[in-house]
C-alpha cells in the first residue's frame, strides 16, 4: 500500500528539497570547475579542438554509461547505491589542483563526468517517484532550480578566487569544502527515505499499463533529443572562444557562466509549472531558444556572448526540467531507470558528436558552425511533430482498448 497521502506529500517534498541541496553542493563543485575548463585547458597547452573533444567526450561518457547504470538500477533496485557512488566521484574536481598538464586535468574531468553518468538515472528515478506526489514538472523544476543555485555559486567562487589569487589552483582547493557537505546531505537523504518507490501509489504505473513502451517512445523522443543536442554548443567551447578571441575578459568568463546558471534556475521553475498545466507542448521551446545561440556566441562580440550565455541557460533549464518530467509521465515505474538510461545515452552521444563537429568547424569557418547549429535545431522541430503524433496515437489506442 502507498504512504498516506498528506504525509506522503510532505515526505516526498522534503526528499526533493534534500536532493536539491545535494545537487546544489555538487554543482558548486563541478560547475565551478566546468566554468573554467576551457580557459584552464588552454592555459595548460590544449587546442580548441582538444577542449571540444575533452568536453564532448566527458559528456558522452557521462551520458553513455547511463544506459548501463539505468538498466542495473532497475534490475537490482540499487538506486541509492548508484547515486551515492556517482556523487563520490565529484571529488575528482578538487583534485584538479594537482594537475600540471592538460592530459592529467582531462582525466580528472572525465572521472567527474563518469560519476554523473553513474548516478543520474538512479537519482532521476528517485526524483520521479517523489515528484509523483507534488507534480512531475514542479518536482523536477524545484530540483533543477536548487541545482542551478549551486551552479551560480561555483563559478562566482572561482571568479572571486581568480580575482584575488590570480591562480586556478586556489579555486579548485576551495571546492573540497562543499564536497564534504554534499556527502553528508546525501547520506541524510538515503537514511530518511530508504524506499522512495512507495511514493508511486498508482498501481497502473507500477504494472506498466497506461504508459508507452520505452522502445516506442524513445524513437521520436530520441530523435528530438539527438537533433537538439547535436546543435547545442558545450559552454567550454564558447568560453574558449570568449578567451581566445579576447571577446570577454578572462576574469568575467566564470561570471558569464554563473549568469547562464542563474537563468537556468529561474526558467526551470517556470517551465516546470507550465509543463504541469500544458503538457508536452512546452518542449518545442528548447530548439527555438537554441537557434540563435551559436551566432551570438561566436560572431556577436561581447554583447552577443552575454546574450548567448543567457539563452544557453534558458535552454538548459528546459532540457533538465521538461525532458526528464515528460519521460517519467510516459514510462512505467519498472522501466524508469532504463528509460532515463536510454534517453541520457542519446543525449550525451549527440552532444559529444555535435561538440566534435563544432570544434572542427571552429577552426575552419565560423559561419559554417552557425549554419550547422541552425540546421540541427530545425530538424529537432520536425522531430517534435513526430513525437506529438506518437503520444497522441498511443492515447487513442489506450482509450480504444
Amino acid at each position: 500500500m502507498g504512504i498516506e497521502s498528506v504525509t506522503s506529500r510532505a515526505i516526498a517534498f522534503r526528499l526533493i528539497l534534500v536532493l536539491g541541496v545535494v545537487s546544489l553542493l555538487g554543482d558548486i563543485v563541478y560547475e565551478g570547475g566546468r566554468s573554467v575548463t576551457g580557459p584552464y585547458l588552454l592555459l595548460l597547452g590544449a587546442s580548441a579542438l582538444t577542449v571540444a573533444i575533452v568536453s564532448g567526450l566527458g559528456e558522452f561518457l557521462g551520458y553513455g554509461i547511463r544506459l548501463l547504470s539505468g538498466y542495473i538500477s532497475d534490475r537490482t533496485g540499487m538506486y541509492w547505491a548508484l547515486t551515492i557512488v556517482g556523487y563520490l566521484m565529484v571529488g575528482a574536481v578538487p583534485l584538479l589542483v594537482l594537475a600540471g598538464t592538460w592530459e592529467v586535468a582531462a582525466i580528472f574531468i572525465l572521472i567527474e563526468r563518469v560519476g554523473k553518468g553513474l548516478r543520474s538515472p538512479a537519482r532521476d528515478a528517485i526524483l520521479s517517484h517523489a515528484s509523483k506526489q507534488v507534480g512531475r514538472g514542479w518536482g523536477f523544476g524545484i530540483h533543477e532550480a536548487l541545482d542551478q543555485v549551486g551552479a551560480v555559486i561555483g563559478p562566482v567562487l572561482f571568479a572571486v578566487s581568480i580575482a584575488f589569487s590570480g591562480r586556478y589552483e586556489t579555486g579548485f582547493a576551495l571546492l573540497a569544502i562543499p564536497f564534504v557537505l554534499l556527502v553528508a546531505a546525501l547520506l541524510y537523504a538515503r537514511f530518511s527515505v530508504p524506499d522512495p518507490v512507495k511514493f508511486e501509489d498508482d498501481s497502473r504505473a507500477i504494472s506498466g499499463d497506461g504508459t508507452l513502451q520505452v522502445s516506442r517512445i524513445m524513437r521520436p523522443y530520441g530523435a528530438f533529443t539527438v537533433l537538439t543536442m547535436a546543435g547545442f554548443a558545450v559552454f567550454p567551447l564558447m568560453a574558449y572562444h570568449f578567451s581566445a578571441a579576447s571577446v570577454v575578459p578572462e576574469a568575467q568568463v566564470p561570471v558569464f557562466y554563473a549568469i547562464a546558471m542563474a537563468t537556468d534556475a529561474l526558467f526551470a521553475l517556470a517551465m516546470g509549472r507550465v509543463y504541469d498545466r500544458v503538457g508536452l507542448s512546452v518542449l518545442v521551446a528548447v530548439p527555438v531558444i537554441n537557434i540563435p545561440i551559436a551566432a551570438l556566441a561566436f560572431m556577436g562580440g561581447y554583447t552577443g556572448a552575454l546574450a548567448a550565455s543567457i539563452l544557453w541557460g534558458l535552454s538548459m533549464g528546459g532540457q533538465e526540467t521538461v525532458l526528464r518530467a515528460a519521460l517519467a509521465d510516459l514510462t512505467s515505474v519498472g522501466k524508469r531507470g532504463t528509460a532515463y538510461g536510454v534517453f541520457n545515452t542519446l543525449y550525451g552521444g549527440a552532444w559529444f558528436a555535435g561538440s566534435v563537429v563544432m570544434g572542427a568547424l571552429y577552426g575552419l569557418n565560423l559561419a559554417l558552425l552557425v549554419l550547422y547549429c541552425i540546421v540541427m535545431q530545425a530538424g529537432a522541430l520536425a522531430a517534435f511533430v513526430w513525437l506529438r503524433r506518437t503520444v497522441e496515437t498511443g492515447r487513442i489506442e489506450r482509450a480504444g482498448g
